[in-house]
């Protein structure tokens, strides 16, 4: 039922696409670039589990459709592979497991925490549907440039979660590395799915400056801009909150398939 409540907002991107009058102009066009997403701790629950993220870097691409308003204003749907996530690296935080009591000082407590020097690396792909307000100037009366600028909110669906971890690292327990409790290093290579540990649905705003060179019913664009999620992604609140959000860079194609 989640789901199906998620999905029901595409409802809108698909009603953009197939609602436009035949004999309007049209752009149906691709795009397709890198996305350097970070995740920010979000609202006042902070710990070290969902703090210290720096960006990482992977691919966004999708189709776009364009309905020209006028010559200034248009509306642009998209619906693009989005990745976003972050990156950890040096000694972080990761929860106390719970084979590792054997190893505390005699009579000390499970920490919450333990500390080690690895790579973490938070991999999270989203199908994501921006609906844009778009308004654009010609470079000239004559000028095959076009310079535009775009924003409007996304609908996002969490198509996969992973969690990267590598490297080897004694344990210590706390986060300066002076107080270890292995003698030899652990290996932390592995790749977890934490897909259930999410939010399969996200609400945000997304924005675009681009330009466009046009060549009859073609144009060629390059754009950058960025996204920001709304909504907090973990389902539970032991590792914090975190919200998603990512630079983009991306070039594209577009066809006018109306022309009135």
């Amino acid at each position: 039922m989640k789901r199906y409540r998620s999905y029901k907002w595409l409802l809108p991107a698909l009603l953009l696409f197939s609602g436009i009058q035949a004999n309007a102009q049209v752009d149906l066009g691709v795009r397709g670039g890198i996305s350097i997403p970070n995740l920010t701790a979000g609202g006042s629950e902070s710990n070290p589990l969902n703090t210290g993220y720096s960006s990482r870097q992977g691919p966004d691409f999708g189709i776009l459709g364009e309905y020209h308003v006028s010559k200034l204003f248009s509306i642009e749907a998209m619906i693009s592979y989005s990745s976003q996530g972050g990156k950890k690296e040096g000694i972080q935080a990761f929860p106390f497991p719970p084979e590792m009591a054997a190893a505390l000082p005699p009579g000390m407590p499970a920490p919450t925490y333990l500390y080690a020097n690895f790579e973490s690396q938070a991999k999270l792909n989203y199908l994501m549907v921006p609906i844009l307000a778009k308004f654009g100037w010609n470079l000239g009366p004559t000028s095959p440039l076009r310079l535009y600028v775009d924003a409007g909110p996304f609908f996002g669906f969490l198509l996969s979660a992973k969690q990267v971890t590598s490297g080897s690292s004694i344990l210590y327990l706390d986060e300066e590395g002076k107080q270890p409790i292995t003698q030899q290093p652990q290996s932390f290579d592995r790749t977890t799915d934490i897909k259930d540990q999410l939010h399969t649905f996200n609400l945000g705003v997304s924005g675009n400056v681009g330009l466009a060179y046009i060549f009859g019913r073609h144009q060629v664009f390059v754009e950058g801009g960025g996204n920001y999620g709304f909504l907090n992604i973990q389902e539970g609140s032991a590792n914090g909150k975190n919200n998603t959000g990512a630079a983009t860079a991306s070039i594209g194609y577009a066809y006018r398939i109306c022309n009135k």
